[in-house]
């Protein structure tokens, strides 16, 4: 497991070359025995040859092993038969997810809801409302923690005692927005789970919420917009949400509001207009 977890701390700097290697030396123990000769010959950049050869990941892999345990944190390789299956499929899916809660759940029938951090209450109350009532039907809702409706979408599956998974930008002891962490502990505590394809530690950068973004679409049959500005973050989960053939679904808003333009520009492109679950349960 060890080598797993090394290959998910190199991975973050170029998916592309681990996923290769991977394919062609089968596990991370023999990618790992490569020499820094062997990894310039596969045209691995120097920085990471730099790091894929540093003598020292050996203690601090060991470290976060020991730390993981205290927290409770699983780990699923993608060459387990659990890893999600709907994750399995994409593009560019992590070698390693990090899950703190009920991981059976990955695997399961699955809705994400995203959509603007700086939400109306119109949205606030559209997202509580869709979560709760689709968390009544036993479905699961997958979404960011961020703060607006993907907080709002926690919120409405847990009133309705349903479960939800949380995808994080950063290490799951590190939880962000911070003001979320007693609703993380709810989603836990709830039968749901947290999940990360960053180690322990791993901070929230900017950088890591597009990457975040393609496992929320990526566990599910189908993301819903609810509130996104015309630049909104929700707008890369759709893009990556197409890219895997997955359904899109959106919420129409006030054509005066700011908060609607992404909405109501994805209804225009194609996007199927949801006014009630019954929208997305005749896809499911």
């Amino acid at each position: 497991m060890e080598y797993w977890i090394w290959l998910s701390i190199i991975e973050k700097k170029n998916y592309t070359i681990t996923r290769r290697l991977l394919d062609i030396y089968k596990t991370p123990e023999e990618i790992s025995k490569l020499s820094k000769k062997e990894l310039e010959q596969l045209e691995v950049e120097e920085q990471m040859i730099q790091e894929m050869t540093n003598p020292n990941y050996r203690r601090i892999v060991k470290a976060y092993m020991l730390y993981m345990k205290e927290k409770n944190i699983q780990i699923l390789t993608i060459k387990d038969e659990d890893y999600p299956y709907l994750l399995k499929q994409i593009y560019d899916p992590p070698s390693v997810i990090y899950i703190m809660g009920n991981k059976k759940i990955l695997s399961q029938n699955g809705i994400a809801i995203v959509g603007s951090r700086n939400c109306s209450l119109y949205g606030q109350k559209i997202a509580k409302h869709l979560s709760y009532q689709l968390a009544k039907k036993g479905i699961h809702i997958i979404s960011g923690l961020a703060r607006g409706i993907d907080t709002f979408s926690h919120i409405g599956t847990l009133q309705a005692k349903g479960k939800t998974i949380a995808v994080l930008g950063s290490g799951l002891d590190v939880i962000y927005p911070p003001e979320n962490a007693k609703l993380a502990e709810k989603i836990v505590e709830s039968g749901g789970c947290l999940v990360s394809e960053y180690i322990v530690g791993t901070k929230p950068l900017g950088e890591h919420f597009p990457a975040r973004n393609r496992i929320i679409s990526g566990l599910v049959s189908g993301v819903v917009v609810v509130e996104a500005s015309e630049k909104s973050g929700s707008l890369i989960t759709v893009d990556f949400a197409l890219e895997q053939g997955k359904n899109v679904y959106a919420v129409p808003g006030n054509i005066n509001s700011p908060n609607s333009l992404g909405t109501n520009s994805l209804i225009k492109q194609g996007a199927k207009i949801v006014t009630s679950i019954e929208d997305i349960l005749e896809d499911l």
